[in-house]
Order: C-alpha cells, then structure tokens, then sequence
C-alpha cells in the first residue's frame, strides 16, 4: 500500500483550508475553538490519528469530537491512546505542530512527522470516531474521516457517543473483547449487568430511595440515559430533564459545570420533594455532580469531592472486608476542597496525593496503586485497579463476599476515563448498599466556604508554581505576600495558577466562614494584580458589590 501525501495536500487546500492564523496549542482537553474555525483541525486531527495508530503498530486510536462543558457555538477533538488514556504528552507537542502550519507546508510536515517518528506507513490503521450532539458536529466528523481516508486508513464512525463511550470502545477493541464489546450494546450490557448484580433486586435500604433527578445538558449524556432506562428494568427509577429536544441549548443555564460553579438547581427542574437526590453531567457525559434542596429551600452540592471521599471510604471498607493486601490512594488537585482532604487523611486513614490540574495528571498518579481512586472537585474522576489487584480479588472472591462485591464494582466501572453515568450508577450503588440519603451523605464532614476569582493579566506566563500549583515561585515575592494574608484567616488557604488557555490568573481562597473566604480571595487578588501585571479593572471589596 502506497500513500501519496499529495493526497493530503489537496484534500487540505480544496476542502479544508486552514481559515484561522491565531496558534492554537492542543492542551487537556485537546483543540477547543468556536466550530467555523475547526474544519481544518479535525482534518489533521484525522491525519495525525492515522499516523499514530500505525506509530503503535495498528492499535485502535480514537477521535472525540466534543466541546464538553463549553457553550453551544463552540466544539473540539481530542485523540484517544490504545489504553483509554489521554494522548502521550510527547504527541501533543506534535498534534500543536501539525495543526499549526500552512496548507503550503503541510504535505512537508507530515513527511517529517513520518520521517522523525520511523512510521511505516505501508502498515494497516484503525481509528475510531465520536461526537457529541452539537449541530455543527457531523460536518467536523467528516473532516476527520477525510483524514483518515486521505492517508488510506480504516475509519469507524461511532456517530453521537459520549466521550467515555468512545474511550471504553476504544480499549475494548485494543483487549479483544477483554474489556468488553466494542460497541454501544456492548457498553450498556457491562455496566447494567454489574450495577444490577450489586443491588440484587434490594432497590431500597435503610433511608435510601430508588428514585432520583438526572441533568442531561441537554447533551449527549440525556440521549444515553434514556437508552440506559429502557434497559434497566426499573432497577433505577430516573427523570431525565434538559433532554436536549426542543429550543434548551447544550450546557445553557444546565449541566455539571453549572450547578457547580453557579451552586444552583439548572432550568427545568421540575418541582420536587425536599432532599430529592438530584445528577448533573455536562454536555459530553464525562463530569458528574450531585445536589438537593433542603426542606428550606436551600441549595446543596455533592461535588466531586464528595464523590471521591464516599468511594474511597466505601473501597477501603471491602478490602478490609476482604482481608486483602492492597495499596489505596486517593488523588486530588489543589481545588480539592480542604475538608475533604482532613476527612480522607485523617478519618479514613486513606493515603492522599495532590497533583496539578488535568486529568493526566491525576490519572498517572492513580496508576500507581493497586487501587487509585481519583476525582477533581468539577466531578470528573474514576478508579483504577492494578492486574495485582484485579488478581488478589479473583482469588478472594472465591470465600469472600465482599471481595465477589469488589469484582462486580471493578465491571460497574469504566477504568478508561471519567464517565458520568458509570460514576453515577456507582454511587447510588454504594449509598443503597450504606441505606443513606443526602442527608447522611452530605453530614460525614462540613465543607469550608470556597471562592475562585480570575484576574485578567498582560501575560499569564509571568505566574510559575510548584508543588502541584499550590506555591508561586514566580513572581518573586508573590507567595510570601500570599502567605501573609492567608496567615490573617482562621483555617485559611490560597493559591494562585496561570490559566491554560487565556491570559488570566485563577486565585482559590478558603476559610472558616464566607465572608473571611470572600475578603481572603479579594486580598489575593490585589496582590496578582498588582505584582503579576493585571490589567483589568481593580477587584470590588466584598460588601460593597460582587467581586
């Protein structure tokens, strides 16, 4: 098999001109962009997969076409690695390049990438292909077929998938079958069949009821719920709301990153009963939070944070169960609210990592423990298990039940990445085995008042930090002045972090009460402003209007 980069060139020049000069850098979340400018970055995108899926030796790679938890205008792509997991760090530099250069000097490029990187091209490729339900997707899902085609590889198209789906599709082909059916059954059959398994026909406990809210977000998430109702058997009674029909746009005013950022209920929240456990995922089904109105109408977030410290608590205590030999850790960001993280260490005797920001970063760190259990507080997360410890429970599973339990969760999840319905079935999961409701879920721990602020500056590259973003080491100076003021405020903690996509700097406060959180976050951000170049208009003090 021959491959013409001409091909590339004119496929490039007549079909997908690159329309847009500004450079575009490929980050956590891939290329993220407003849709009319994305046509040619799904077509290199398509090209790149090709290349990379000969690069490892014909192993499936996938190709998510999503925008997440950004607005309706906006979509993106990002590359799946054989495994499930984020594409290799040393490739994203190569994934900026390519999409970075002229159509002039593109067939050039992708030589070189060929040339630099010994990929023989002769060779055989798969790449699997998804999107979300945003109007513009299937135009940017043909661009990546093209290519695919163009370099003479096997495309798949999934059509509307979650992001997560597209991921388990992924491993499971690379495993042959071992991790499951390659195909949207496939994916339902796995995860129902476990989660109903665990509740073994016992749909209530305790103070625990089968009844709960889902928030679509109007995305991909609400299609794949009602798909899972049909099948479920009414093992989980689910109202879907923001189903994505009718004039709701995707994540307007609904969603995970909503209720979380915003701590309200989305639109069309229909009216319920006091402590009505409620779900929010995002546009592309891969973050979940939970929330509940009291019987004072007040607003509660379960964040992932709360997920997190819930799943670790529930894991350590079927090991211990078990009487098995296995290294636990949770891993957090810094965002991990402080309360949790007293909780985890000090309660529930559970080892703890911070890492930067970005699910890469938690995920690694996660893969190294037999059980790795890892959730940002926007409530993307999941738990890893080692083949040790897949293997250490297989082999007590055959006295103990709670080991039989173990091995039936490691099935209910999906490994691969954060998926919003499979962390969601797991919780209810744990609360019916526990007999809980929110109440008792949310009273294990209080959470500290937190607040995050953005403070425009002329360039986000003159913020540096360390120990996973928690201390400023540039500019010199700022941290001891944040020091200072954190000293100020009981149960007090700050850190501030450059943003990876614009010239701003993100500043998190907390402490003991509200408005010591809001005067720690304000005082932090004075200090970005003045000795790390901002230049937006100066912060309003607390009180006398909204920061």
């Amino acid at each position: 098999m021959s491959i013409n980069l001409r091909t590339v060139y004119a496929f490039a020049r007549e079909m997908y001109p690159k329309v847009s000069t500004e450079h575009v850098q490929y980050g956590t979340a891939g290329f993220r962009g407003k849709a009319e400018f994305l046509d040619s970055v799904m077509f290199r995108m398509g090209v790149l997969a090709t290349l990379r899926s000969r690069y490892r030796e014909g192993a499936v790679i996938g190709v998510m076409i999503t925008a997440s938890h950004n607005p309706e205008p906006d979509n993106g792509v990002k590359l799946v690695d054989p495994k499930g997991e984020m594409l290799e760090a040393s490739w994203e530099s190569i994934a900026t390049d390519l999409v970075n250069v002229s159509d002039q000097e593109l067939e050039q490029h992708v030589a070189k990438i060929i040339k630099e990187n010994n990929i023989d091209v002769t060779t055989s490729s798969q790449v699997f292909v998804g999107m979300d339900n945003r109007y513009h997707s299937p135009r940017l899902l043909k661009a990546v077929a093209d290519g695919v085609i163009a370099l003479k590889g096997n495309v798949k198209e999934y059509g509307i998938v979650t992001t997560p789906m597209l991921h388990y599709f992924v491993v499971a082909a690379n495993t042959k079958e071992a991790y499951g059916k390659p195909t949207e059954e496939g994916y339902y059959e796995k995860l129902i069949k476990a989660f109903e398994l665990l509740r073994n026909s016992r749909l209530e406990n305790g103070n625990y009821r089968n009844n709960i809210i889902f928030d679509g977000a109007n995305g991909v998430g609400a299609r794949k719920m009602l798909q899972f109702i049909k099948r479920m058997k009414s093992s989980l009674n689910v109202t879907v709301i923001n189903q994505g029909i009718g004039p709701g746009k995707i994540n307007e005013d609904c969603g995970a990153d909503y209720v979380k950022v915003q701590q309200r209920t989305p639109k069309s929240m229909p009216e319920v009963e006091p402590f009505t456990r409620c779900v929010s995922v995002d546009g592309d089904a891969d973050r979940v939070v939970y929330f509940f109105t009291d019987d004072k109408g007040e607003f509660h977030l379960l964040d992932g944070d709360r997920i997190a410290t819930l799943v670790a608590g529930y894991l350590m205590e079927l090991v211990t169960q078990a009487e098995i030999n296995l290294r636990l850790g949770l891993v957090q960001t810094a965002y991990a609210n402080g309360a949790s993280t007293d909780y985890i260490v000090n309660e529930l005797k559970f080892p703890v990592s911070c890492v930067p920001t970005g699910v890469k970063h938690l995920h690694h760190k996660a893969l190294a423990y037999d059980i790795g259990v890892y959730f940002e507080a926007n409530g993307h997360g999941t738990i890893v298990f080692s083949d040790n410890a897949k293997a250490t429970i297989a082999q007590a599973a055959e006295t103990k039940e709670s080991a039989k339990t173990l091995l039936l969760l490691i099935d209910l999840i999906n490994e691969t990445v954060g998926d919003a319905i499979s962390d969601m079935l797991l919780v209810e999961t744990i609360l019916n085995h526990k007999g809980w409701d929110v109440q008792d879920w949310i009273s294990s721990y209080n959470d500290l008042p937190n607040r995050q602020l953005k403070v425009k500056v002329q360039d986000r590259n003159v913020i540096e930090t360390t120990d996973a973003e928690r201390v400023c080491v540039k500019p010199e100076g700022l941290q001891t002045e944040i020091n200072k003021v954190v000293a100020n405020y009981k149960r007090g903690r700050s850190f501030v972090r450059p943003s990876g996509t614009e010239d701003v700097v993100r500043v998190y406060a907390e402490a003991a009460t509200k408005e010591d959180t809001d005067n720690l976050a304000y005082e932090v951000g004075i200090l970005v402003q003045k000795l790390a170049g901002g230049v937006g208009p100066e912060l309003t003090k607390p009180g006398s209007a909204h920061l």
